[in-house]
């Protein structure tokens, strides 16, 4: 007797892109969190099941202006372009600007709105954690991940490395996305899900809804990631005898 799974969050943002809207709209995460059924992450929310699938059911089959489920198949090489060029550079753009904007909302309504200080203080460490993390993927695994594509796709070995499997960076690059979107969910949670107070200036309003995109782009940015471009390199590494040999070393040296 087959016994049917019940798929992840995270699964159906791969299988159904459009889903991703539905679950942005309800706070359902499906990147760093969307490795649980979506029957569970309803109940913690206390949302219900039965209107998101329906929502779900709404959204399928209608094109988003980033079509995500061109990328499963698409090359890695591309798909690295487009993290970079799209998400990383918006992080890198917005992060300055944000962290401008946090500190001068703070110092004008911070008396009224003490929780400020707080965001602050989350955004400053996430800005910091993400910068760091995205030169590390620049400089180092996505380009061993573009020529481990090209290498193997000419038929080469893979190529050595420093790191052993391909699957060791990946796992830290993960951990690294996890605080990333705890940190901005925390912010979410101390705004209220970036409500807008009565009588907030421009200057808040712009605060709280550029922080809103920012944790927006962000679930993208790690969906592309997390889902789709780890799991297809550690598969290509896997389908081609594990880890390459590290530099200097065979693969059956110590």
């Amino acid at each position: 007797m087959s016994i049917k799974v019940e798929p992840t969050v995270r699964e159906i943002a791969i299988e159904q892109p459009s889903s991703i809207r539905v679950f942005e709209r309800f706070g359902i995460d499906y990147c760093c969190g969307g490795r649980k059924p979506l029957s569970q992450a309803c109940d913690e929310l206390q949302i219900s099941l039965e209107q998101v699938t329906e929502k779900l059911r709404e959204a399928n089959g209608i094109n988003d202006d980033e079509d995500l489920g061109q990328w499963t198949t698409a090359s890695l090489a591309k798909l690295i372009q487009h993290v970079v060029r799209k998400h990383h550079a918006f992080v890198q753009q917005e992060v300055p600007r944000l962290r401008t904007l946090t500190e001068k909302v703070y110092s004008r309504h911070g008396q009224a709105h003490p929780e400020l200080k707080q965001v602050s203080e989350l955004f400053c460490q996430a800005a910091d954690e993400l910068m760091a993390h995205m030169l590390k993927e620049e400089q180092v695994l996505f380009p061993y991940i573009a020529r481990m594509e090209h290498e193997l796709g000419i038929g080469l070995q893979l190529p050595p490395t420093f790191f052993g499997s391909i699957a060791n960076p990946i796992q830290k690059m993960m951990s690294e996305h996890d605080l990333a979107g705890m940190l901005l969910a925390r912010i979410r949670e101390v705004t209220s899900n970036y409500l807008i107070p009565e009588g907030a200036c421009p200057s808040y309003i712009g605060l709280l809804n550029g922080l809103q995109e920012f944790e927006a782009d962000l679930h993208r940015h790690v969906h592309l990631e997390n889902n789709i471009m780890f799991p297809r390199a550690v598969e290509m590494e896997e389908q081609n005898g594990g880890a390459g040999r590290r530099a200097g070393v065979s693969a059956g040296g110590c």
